[in-house]
């Protein structure tokens, strides 16, 4: 049973987030044989603010341009 956890930065379209969950889903389906009803993909979107790499947030990379 397998529980796929997404973090992703805000921003997306309800149809791109669809998408992945679909090619997520299938993925895993076809890697690791899992029966499709046992499948759990949640998505966590996540605040430009919230998010920091190198100690800099995506807004405040963004601001920057």
């Amino acid at each position: 049973m397998p529980l796929i956890d997404i973090s992703i930065a805000k921003g997306r379209t309800p149809e791109q987030l669809r998408a992945l969950i679909d090619g997520v889903h299938r993925v895993a389906e076809e890697t690791v044989g899992a029966a499709s009803e046992n499948i759990t993909v949640v998505i966590r979107e996540i605040e430009h603010e919230h998010w920091s790499r190198g100690n800099t947030t995506i807004a405040e990379r963004a601001s920057r341009r």
